[in-house]
């Protein structure tokens, strides 16, 4: 029981905070994604896949439905943004003493382990 509820906990505390990122594209819009897309040589209309990785994966965890498949896809979406905003930063410390990349790596690591262990017995389906 405990072992589902520890998996509820992290389901949620990685659904809800990655969606607010979510939700401040769909309010503001992709478009400096777009631009780090351009400057990268990618196609800018590879900016809405941010709306994937980080509203439809994070419903998809928080609501245990295909919570794996929703934790390889936020996993995708931190390598990506990793790579292409923050690369710079991977061996830097931040203000606070901390890595650069807590969040970050936070959102990445976390996705990984829900792909791993799966969503628990508090969820629409196990896979």
């Amino acid at each position: 029981m405990n072992e589902d509820i520890g998996k509820l906990v992290l389901r949620l505390t990685l659904g809800i905070l990655m969606l607010f990122h979510g939700i401040a594209k769909l309010r503001f819009g992709v478009s400096g994604i777009e631009g780090l897309l351009q400057s990268h040589g990618l196609p800018a209309f590879f900016a809405y896949g941010a709306f994937i990785g980080e509203v439809l994966a994070p419903l998809m965890v928080l609501l245990g439905f295909y919570a794996r498949i929703g934790g390889l896809i936020m996993a995708f979406n931190m390598i990506v943004a990793i790579a292409l905003a923050h690369g710079s930063q991977l061996a830097d410390f931040g203000k606070s003493g901390g890595w650069a990349l807590e969040l970050q790596g936070f959102f990445l690591l976390t996705a990984i382990v829900v792909f791993l262990i799966g969503p628990g017995k508090f969820a629409i389906n196990r896979r």
